[in-house]
């Protein structure tokens, strides 16, 4: 195979490692990572795969050491990098939902919003960010890295506050610390080298594969529903069932009854089983999706 027909492909490690292999399973392509090494097998010969952390993939994307990869919205602007945004995909290690990085303070200074904090020291990770966003709102604050467990730092005293990412907010207030402004909102981004998206075929190549992780991130919301229903019920039934299309009907050989199939969305269908079987609705069968495209 030719150098032109590979893509170079690099896969976030650390906390969305795991989150990242399972969505590129469920969309056909199997990364199995090897201990100690960075450069993971994935069934696919137009792909090589190289593991680097998330904080750094914009660097090496833009370099064009990597053709693709998939980091954070916040490590892009940290980073200030010059890369195509191909796409956002919108999951994480624990939840589809966008992160925050947020400024958090202890719980009981008197800190109330960013203004109050002229003059004090701040710990990130997100260092340049952090610095930006305090400059240009003109408030005077000292930065500084921090190179793990940032909030303990705010209660024992070694800063006044913190910029930290969460979710939910939950780890922060287990520290005693209080949120007082939201400054970025963050998610994953699928980018590409600018050199390797003029490229036709690595272009086509890395569109293909938006295509299928945003499949297969819309079919973890959805689950299919297979059932026999009365030919009388028909109308009762499809009262019922919401969907992205119209379902698929079929008439039972030598039956009244038919075979109704639809795509419906994972939340409802613990309410919706029930009320279909009351309307008469037989075998119902629920299955999971791998993408939805």
């Amino acid at each position: 195979m030719s150098a032109t027909k590979l893509l170079k492909l690099g896969v976030p490690k650390g906390s969305l490692q795991d989150a990242t292999i399972k969505l590129f399973e469920n969309s056909g392509w199997k990364i199995q990572i090897h201990h100690r090494n960075y450069f993971p097998d994935v069934n696919d010969p137009e792909i090589q795969c190289s593991m680097c952390r998330a904080q750094e993939m914009s660097r090496y994307v833009e370099a064009g050491t990597l053709d693709v990869g998939l980091t954070g919205k916040d490590w892009i602007l940290e980073n200030n990098s010059d890369v195509v945004v191909v796409s956002d995909l919108v999951y994480s290690k624990c939840s589809n939902r966008p992160a925050r990085w947020v400024l958090a303070v202890a719980g009981d200074s008197p800190y109330k919003r960013p203004e109050d904090l002229a003059g004090k020291k701040i710990a990130t990770e997100l260092v340049a960010f952090t610095k930006h966003y305090f400059e240009t709102a003109g408030i005077p604050v000292e930065v500084e890295f921090s190179w793990g467990a940032t909030e303990a730092k705010v209660v024992e005293g070694l800063v006044d506050a913190i910029v930290e990412v969460t979710e939910t907010g939950t780890t922060i207030k287990a520290h005693g610390l209080r949120i007082i402004s939201d400054l970025l909102q963050t998610n994953t981004r699928l980018i590409a080298n600018k050199k390797a998206w003029e490229d036709p075929w690595k272009r086509e190549k890395i569109q293909n594969i938006d295509m299928l992780l945003q499949g297969a991130l819309r079919a973890e919301k959805l689950v299919g529903l297979k059932m026999n229903v009365p030919g009388g019920k028909m109308d009762a039934i499809m009262g019922l069932l919401p969907s992205l299309t119209s379902p698929t009907v079929a008439h039972l050989y030598k039956s009244d009854w038919l075979s109704v199939e639809i795509v419906v969305e994972q939340d409802i269908v613990r309410d919706l089983i029930p009320r279909l079987k009351g309307l008469g609705a037989e075998g119902i069968i629920e299955y999971a999706l791998n993408k939805v495209v």
